[in-house]
């Protein structure tokens, strides 16, 4: 799929949209357009974002800072399609990546071709509360990846999500909630997925990966689905909570961080080991506060990848820890300041890695919640047997 490819769909969906029954102009962030069939059996909404980032690093000792950095880019740039076919309890989503930063990663493995799709699912609320879905979307893995990068509280995610996320796979993934009390409620998902990554074209290498999620929400649902969204821009006015924790098994992986990172290639193809990723985490919100807390935990079975002789061949699963300690509190006219700490502990014997401990002060103003906002954030990035590291960020966010 090239570009002319994306604006030709674009053009169908335009069409689509002169001859629908409907032509509701929605508010500001609630899509560009949105249709309904004449018949009422289908529906589309179509939304798009984009966000510009600035970036400056310095690296850092004693003396002071040196070997300054910058950059500026589009960051993200998608459009985003979603509703019903033939009833709403057979539900879609198609997200599309258009940013050199969505698209990268072409390989043999995605056909050499550059890695457009996000998202492309269909949902069926077969029974009652229980729904099953099958296409490439996210795992339910840690609650700061399953969070929208348009909903992030500080400019970016932290370190723990880029060294232990599971991010997006094909697969099945079947969800289920109930309620304990009136209030309270539990979620469940399991997923079943190929576990190499989205946009895989060379069939499935390895085995499979197996995730199961279980989340409590004591207090019940939060405003707005803000469990899943950074800041309180609701201000709960009674305290909610979410704990969650997902287990994730990838059997025979080729990957070095299970379904992401690098190919481990050896002499006679690719090495297969176990890999276990486990993740607990909890969101709690009340009248402008918020707190996210997560811990992710990997090993493998072997780590040390090796070609059919025994010998090393340089590459390693990423095993060992992470830590993630996040606040901030919503001042009036929706000015935001959060802080966040994150620690990485992966095994040094084994990635030759130091700990890593950064510390980020963010400020936000949400103009029109998340969909409108300028966001900056300051970070600094301390590792004991190397240069620390210092990093300011500004981000604008508009999301159609």
């Amino acid at each position: 799929m090239n570009c002319k490819t994306v604006l030709t769909i674009v053009s169908m969906f335009v069409f689509s949209y002169t001859n629908a029954q409907q032509t509701n102009s929605p508010k500001f962030g609630k899509g560009l357009f949105n249709l309904i069939g004449k018949d009422s059996t289908w529906s589309m909404n179509m939304g798009a974002r984009v966000q510009f980032l600035a970036t400056a690093e310095w690296d850092s000792n004693k003396e002071g800072l040196y070997n300054p950095s910058s950059s500026m880019l589009v960051r993200r740039a998608r459009l985003k399609f979603d509703g019903f076919v033939l009833s709403p309890k057979l539900k879609y989503k198609l997200e599309l990546g258009l940013s050199n930063k969505d698209i990268s990663g072409a390989s043999e493995h995605t056909g050499n071709a550059p890695r457009y799709i996000l998202d492309a699912v269909v949902k069926w609320n077969f029974h009652q509360n229980f729904e099953l879905w099958f296409g490439q979307t996210k795992l339910p893995g840690n609650r700061e990846r399953v969070i929208s990068s348009a909903n992030m509280q500080l400019v970016d995610r932290s370190l723990l999500n880029s060294r232990f996320n599971i991010d997006r796979d094909m697969g099945l993934q079947l969800r289920h909630h109930f309620n304990l009390s009136d209030k309270f409620i539990v979620r469940e998902a399991f997923s079943f997925a190929q576990g190499e990554g989205r946009n895989v074209t060379v069939g499935n290498l390895g085995g499979h990966q197996y995730t199961a999620r279980l989340e409590f929400l004591p207090f019940g649902n939060f405003e707005g689905g803000g469990d899943y969204k950074g800041g309180d821009l609701k201000r709960e006015q009674t305290p909610k909570l979410a704990i969650g924790t997902s287990y994730d098994f990838n059997n025979n992986a080729v990957k070095n961080r299970s379904n992401q990172g690098t190919y481990m290639v050896n002499d006679i193809g690719y090495y297969e080991t176990n890999i276990t990723t486990i993740f607990a985490d909890a969101m709690f919100k009340y009248k402008g506060f918020s707190f996210m807390g997560e811990y992710a935990y990997r090993d493998a079975k072997d780590p040390i990848a090796k070609n059919s002789d025994g010998t090393p061949t340089g590459d390693v699963v990423q095993v060992g820890s992470g830590l993630n300690l996040q606040s901030g509190y919503l001042f009036a006219k929706n000015w935001e300041v959060t802080g966040r700490y994150t620690n990485i502990a992966l095994d040094k014997n084994i990635t030759g890695k130091d700990i890593e401990n950064q510390y980020t002060l963010g400020l936000s103003k949400y103009i029109v919640g998340h969909k409108l906002k300028i966001q900056t954030d300051v970070s600094y990035l301390d590792i004991p047997t190397a240069a620390n590291q210092l990093m300011y960020r500004l981000q604008v966010d508009i999301h159609f």
